[in-house]
């Protein structure tokens, strides 16, 4: 029984981890792409054009005028509580709080990565009507509303051990 207990939590994970990731790579690959492919101009697709930009700040542009060191900082260290968090709750955590979190992880892991380097984080998705975005955010904002939604409505993020709920 221990062992099989063993086991599910690796297997839990380890899942969690490689889907977050995968968001993760597949993020900085588009972002890769768009510093490339939208730096002649942007491509009007609607509702959402492609339309390449640089943000220095946070989510919507906040603390754009801290120092950069401080920014990474405090980001790294969010990123990594997340992390830590998504670690000791995937082996009862229930599988929509396992693909909230992988998907929170991995976007917050991929701007952590593109800010390192040069204090930025590549944007790229421009509705018209809200700040410029990339995939990652959607990742992080997707991962959260799911999460708020299922403590709101009452969806406890253990398996219930007794009636073997998954």
């Amino acid at each position: 029984m221990v062992t099989t207990v063993r086991a599910l939590a690796v297997r839990r994970r380890s899942i969690l981890l490689a889907a977050a990731a995968a968001l993760t790579v597949f993020d900085l690959s588009v972002k890769a792409w768009a510093a490339t492919a939208l730096s002649t101009g942007p491509i009007d697709w609607w509702p959402v054009a492609l339309r390449l930009a640089y943000n220095p700040g946070a989510a919507f542009s906040l603390a754009a005028d801290a120092p950069r060191w401080l920014l990474l900082a405090v980001t790294t260290v969010v990123t990594a509580a997340v992390a830590v968090f998504a670690w000791r709750t995937a082996p009862t955590a229930k599988l929509p709080w396992r693909i909230a979190l992988a998907a929170i992880l991995g976007g917050a892991t991929a701007n952590v990565i593109d800010r390192a380097p040069d204090g930025v984080v590549t944007d790229y998705l421009h509705t018209g009507w809200w700040p410029t975005f990339n995939l990652a955010d959607t990742f992080i904002v997707g991962g959260a509303l799911t999460l708020i939604v299922l403590t709101v409505f009452g969806h406890s993020h253990h398996h219930d051990q007794a009636s073997g709920v998954r």
